[in-house]
């Protein structure tokens, strides 16, 4: 297929056209009220049928209402299980040529691909109708999470980011805490996660290696700029490079604050300012790696005010750092989940959790015996692992008829705002020649980036908004 954008457009535009009839919305909901579905089950194609991609698409069958019809992957070695676990599913390695084939009989797609491609592969599905569900983060820019929340609606199509922590038990559990005035007007939350456990804060390798046969490099670089394999790059320690991953923020915050913004009702943040952990390559030179992730960062954003509720203070700290451990927790109790965690301090008290809201807990911990706090909130089915089930349910009911925990107009701005804190980890690290003086300035250092949300742009350090919005290889397009 054509790889020039404007044929895309109109690739995309024409099948659109030709297939509304049947493609637009799910084939049981065409006849209107009343109508008995041919099938009770949903056509699903997985866009990333390895590693995370075969842990859902084994998730979405398991719910026995969603038929594996299609694979996709660029990396035959990662597709293996899932072809072998669906022998009746057709496999292909590139996305536009699945899509362009087979639009007529996929219903929804599922795509768990690395970062930098999420959004392109999520766009031609929407575009043509399909339901999508699509690994956290989202995106990899804020630009092109504005734009899939945007397109949701559009299209009409039902999403589901797969923060699956959205649709469990202990989110809601916090929620109904607070909402009966338990830890009083929430000031101050804090994140933070241990990873990374991948390789960051380093030089990109040097030599170059043989692109295994089983890989399609070209595919797999998609929309990021061409570069030379290297070994160890993939399937996973590309989350610690810019142009495929979003470092430890972009990998956790959606499993981590994700409560945070649930049981806050947050929106988008006002500034946000951070520092970065320091490599060195030696006792004096610091090392300047900046296609890579920084190795820790403590990153602050602000929430404004709202509804009568207090500014917030929102805290997220990885590589190893953790806030200052809470009086009410006892020696030998876990903060958190030990590793990653969320703690909010309110005018009231204290409540904690570990990642995807799990283990909640007031502080100190006997006040879980005294609390006795009514079940306000709609619990879905098997709290997290249900995550996929309620998706496949939504998509069988229609766009608009059934709720779904982490839907894009959601999920989009949470997005979002996480990935403002790497426009402060990312500024942090910029560097420029000092004038009439050996060595380099780091205008970005401890910076405080003053974010104008309704345009996508930082008003008072232009440099950080060459990182809302990157641009895409030439043949890449998302099409909007």
């Amino acid at each position: 297929m054509d790889n020039n954008p404007q044929s895309r457009r109109n690739f995309l535009r024409t099948l659109g056209l030709a297939t509304a009839a049947f493609t637009i919305v799910p084939r049981h909901v065409i006849g209107g009220k009343g109508f008995t579905a041919p099938s009770d089950k949903i056509y699903v194609a997985g866009i990333g049928a390895g590693g995370k991609g075969e842990s859902d698409i084994a998730n979405f069958a398991k719910s026995g209402k969603a038929e594996i019809a299609f694979l996709c992957d660029v990396d035959d070695r990662r597709a293996a299980n899932s072809v072998r676990n669906f022998p009746k599913a057709k496999y292909y390695k590139d996305y536009r040529k699945m899509l362009e084939a087979e639009h007529k009989s996929i219903d929804a797609v599922s795509v768990s691909t690395p970062d930098h491609n999420h959004a392109i592969q999520a766009m031609a599905a929407m575009q043509l109708g399909k339901h999508v569900y699509v690994q956290k983060p989202l995106t990899h820019d804020i630009y092109e999470a504005r734009m899939l929340t945007e397109a949701a609606g559009k299209y009409k199509v039902v999403t589901q980011m797969g923060n699956q922590g959205a649709s469990g038990d202990g989110v809601r559990q916090l929620m109904e805490w607070h909402n009966a005035g338990l830890i009083g007007d929430v000031h101050t939350v804090y994140c933070w996660t241990d990873r990374p456990v991948w390789p960051q804060g380093i030089q990109w390798p040097a030599t170059k290696a043989e692109v295994p046969k089983e890989l399609d490099w070209d595919l797999w670089l998609g929309t990021a700029p061409h570069k030379d394999y290297v070994e160890k790059l993939v399937p996973f320690n590309w989350r610690g490079w810019w142009d495929y991953g979003t470092g430890a923020l972009g990998d956790m915050a959606c499993h981590i604050i994700e409560p945070a913004f649930r049981v806050l009702s947050l929106k988008t943040p006002s500034d946000v300012a951070c520092s970065i952990g320091s490599v060195y390559v030696d006792e004096f030179k610091r090392g300047y790696f900046p296609e890579s992730c920084p190795p820790s960062s403590h990153v602050i954003m602000t929430y404004p005010a709202q509804n009568g509720k207090p500014a917030l203070k929102l805290h997220w700290m990885d590589g190893g750092i953790q806030p200052e451990r809470p009086d009410e927790l006892e020696a030998n109790e876990v903060m958190g989940d030990g590793g990653n965690g969320v703690v909010f301090i309110g005018t009231k008290g204290k409540m904690m959790c570990g990642t995807y809201g799990l283990v909640p807990s007031l502080l100190p911990t006997s006040r879980n015996k005294e609390a006795n706090v009514a079940q306000t909130i709609k619990r879905v089915p098997d709290g997290a692992d249900g995550h996929y089930a309620q998706w496949v349910e939504a998509c069988l009911a229609g766009y608009g008829k059934m709720e779904v925990s982490s839907p894009f107009d959601t999920a989009g701005p949470m997005t979002e705002s996480i990935l403002m804190g790497n426009l402060a980890i990312r500024s942090a690290d910029i560097r420029k020649p000092r004038t009439g003086r050996s060595g380099f300035d780091y205008p970005g250092r401890n910076i405080k980036l003053l974010w104008d949300g309704a345009n996508m742009k930082v008003t008072n350090f232009d440099e950080a908004n060459a990182f809302v919005k990157r641009e895409y290889r030439s043949g890449w397009s998302l099409g909007v």
